[in-house]
């Protein structure tokens, strides 16, 4: 098997199915003979043993020499397709793929680092793979590769992608308490979607579709972009944005998604954010599409912003993406959406004590976990001191970003 034309999925399924086969030939044979066996010479039939022959020169030939034929083939094509799986194409893409309790990252040529495994389809793709801390299993299953990733060592695996999708990634070893949560994906798109999002031209092209949008509808008048006072709401980190509203005369908070905006441009002066006049006119008549592209736009531009930060890099490779949620969802740590300037109640020197989670707070929660512990999650994180200054401020900036 060449594998410049076989993939790796290819190589695994053709030989299972070899022996999947013969396997299922041998089993119907043998089975249907035990039948027969069973019904000719039946002992009612037969009381007593009328058979002379001691041996059958033929039989016993052809019984040594089938198998051997078999488990010959079969040990062939194993080779062939073991061959095929450590055999690297010389054109792959190079990835380096670093596991730790509880997540993966992966980082490219160009020096971006990415929390899922994006690959263009129909190109090789070489997977370098290394452990911080104890044993993990690089484990792709629609590929049919699995490699163990061990401390102090570098191991590989390779595949190509034929179809354009999203394939699970799991830690196939045990390797601690969150090992079930240590799952990522291989995002395959094709080959000019992954080329933008590894020049990073794909953003630029969101930021760039939202601008056409706000400037049609005269948004700009009276909201900014980049945090600056103005007659409305700055759109900076609008997305999933805690805002204080009133709406008719109780004030309460909500959370900016898809349905709070579609209400904010429909009816704006349903809800009216705390502190700004209410002088939004409806866009009720606005073109349905573009109602829904706008919305959607502010989401990926606000996904889009967070991942262009240095921080983000930093908190994907230190493993921070594998204890603390980013979403509001469960994990081994506090999630980490809203973490800027939330109340904290934290054990410290075995005394309850509530805290407001603030630039400082954040950098001794980092250097120093051990110090202010979040009551009701386990003392596990072990301290970052090793990080420089600035990469400190970079990685708390972007905590400070997941609204």
């Amino acid at each position: 098997m060449n594998p410049l034309n076989v993939t790796t999925t290819e190589a695994v399924d053709s030989v299972f199915v070899l022996i999947f086969s013969i396997s299922a030939v041998m089993l119907l044979g043998i089975v249907v003979t035990i039948v027969i066996f069973l019904v000719k010479y039946n002992r009612k039939r037969h009381p007593h043993p009328t058979s002379q022959v001691e041996s059958n020169m033929l039989l016993e030939t052809v019984w040594t020499i089938i198998p051997t034929i078999l488990v010959a083939a079969m040990f062939y094509y194993g080779w062939e397709g073991y061959l095929t799986l450590r055999n690297v194409p010389a054109d792959a893409m190079q990835v380096t793929a670093t596991g730790r309790m509880w997540s993966w990252a992966f980082e490219y040529e160009n020096g971006r680092i990415s929390d899922r495994l994006y690959v263009p389809v129909g190109r090789a793709v070489k997977v370098n793979i290394h452990s911080e801390d104890v044993l993990h299993s690089f484990f792709i299953p629609a590929f049919r590769v699995k490699r163990d990733a061990v401390p102090g060592m570098t191991t590989e695996v390779w595949f190509r992608p034929d179809q354009p999708g999203s394939y699970d990634i799991f830690c196939a070893e045990y390797c601690g308490r969150e090992h079930a949560s240590m799952i990522t994906t291989v995002e395959a798109l094709p080959e000019h979607e992954f080329n933008e999002w590894y020049r990073g031209e794909k953003e630029g092209k969101e930021e760039d579709k939202i601008q056409a949008l706000l400037t049609k509808y005269g948004c700009l008048g009276c909201h900014s972009q980049d945090g600056s006072p103005s007659v409305g709401p700055t759109f900076k980190g609008l997305w999933g944005r805690s805002v204080e509203v009133t709406t008719g005369t109780t004030k309460r908070t909500l959370t900016v998604d898809a349905d709070y905006l579609r209400r904010s441009i429909l009816e704006p002066n349903t809800d009216v954010v705390v502190g700004y006049p209410a002088i939004m006119p409806s866009f009720d008549t606005m073109d349905s599409n573009d109602l829904e592209e706008l919305i959607e736009s502010f989401q990926r531009s606000s996904a889009a912003s967070k991942a262009g930060q240095p921080g983000e890099a930093i908190f994907i490779r230190q493993g921070c993406i594998g204890c603390h949620s980013r979403d509001g969802s469960t994990n081994v740590g506090p999630t980490l959406k809203g973490i800027l300037d939330r109340s904290v109640t934290v054990m410290r020197d075995g005394k309850e004590t509530t805290l407001t989670s603030d630039d400082d707070y954040l950098k001794e929660s980092i250097i120093n976990p051990g110090k202010d512990v979040v009551k009701g999650f386990p003392a596990i994180m072990p301290p970052y001191d090793s990080l420089s200054e600035e990469e400190l401020e970079q990685l708390v900036e972007y905590l400070k970003s997941l609204q």
